[in-house]
């Protein structure tokens, strides 16, 4: 992978634009553990970091990398280190083809919406923000988690975190907390999904 990150970068002439005055950059790991392990310090560390999809064109294993600006490099490489975390590459936002894509695919239904993230769903029901459906993953903590979330409502739900220790769990909060932000932002209206 750091051979084709380093290869874009030399073709895109190895400059990165300024992004509404911040120029950004994103870090990629070897695993996603160390995806997750660097947000949490990260923003422990007070950072403005997110966790997003690798550019398409640099997809390959670990699928999430964490988004951060690029003026801060050199604090967050001092932050990292002192977790003994390494990232593989750090590559600054160079244009459009290496933006950092969003983890959520949301596909309405009607009356409920989905939000994905990687391979874990949440459906909510839209006018009442009841959670209705819970699925994929592969872990074994996603039933527990599904029968500990249905019928319950977005709004005061338990997040997943709380119970859930695995990655499939750390998707699902992802999900979570996307859909109850856009029930909430949609009011509990029509137009959540949108």
């Amino acid at each position: 992978m750091l051979e084709r990150i380093t290869g874009w970068w030399k073709r895109r002439g190895g400059k990165a634009p300024e992004a509404h005055g911040v120029e950004k950059g994103f870090l990629v790991f070897q695993h996603t553990g160390e995806v997750i392990q660097a947000e949490r310090r990260l923003q422990a560390a007070g950072f403005p970091v997110e966790v997003k999809g690798p550019p398409p064109e640099l997809r390959t294993g670990c699928d999430m990398v964490v988004t951060f600006p690029l003026l801060m490099e050199s604090a967050v490489r001092r932050v990292l280190e002192g977790e003994r975390l390494s990232p593989m590459a750090v590559v600054p936002v160079s244009g459009p083809m290496l933006e950092p894509v969003s983890l959520f695919r949301v596909k309405d239904y009607g009356d409920w919406f989905m939000v994905q993230a990687a391979n874990v769903k949440i459906t909510v029901e839209r006018s009442s923000g009841r959670i209705v459906n819970v699925s994929g993953g592969g872990c074994p903590d996603v039933p527990y988690l599904a029968s500990l979330l249905v019928g319950q409502d977005i709004r005061g739900a338990e997040e997943p975190r709380v119970q859930g220790h695995t990655l499939c769990a750390y998707a699902l909060q992802k999900a979570f907390l996307e859909a109850r932000r856009l029930w909430n932002n949609a009011g509990g209206g029509s137009s959540c999904a949108g």
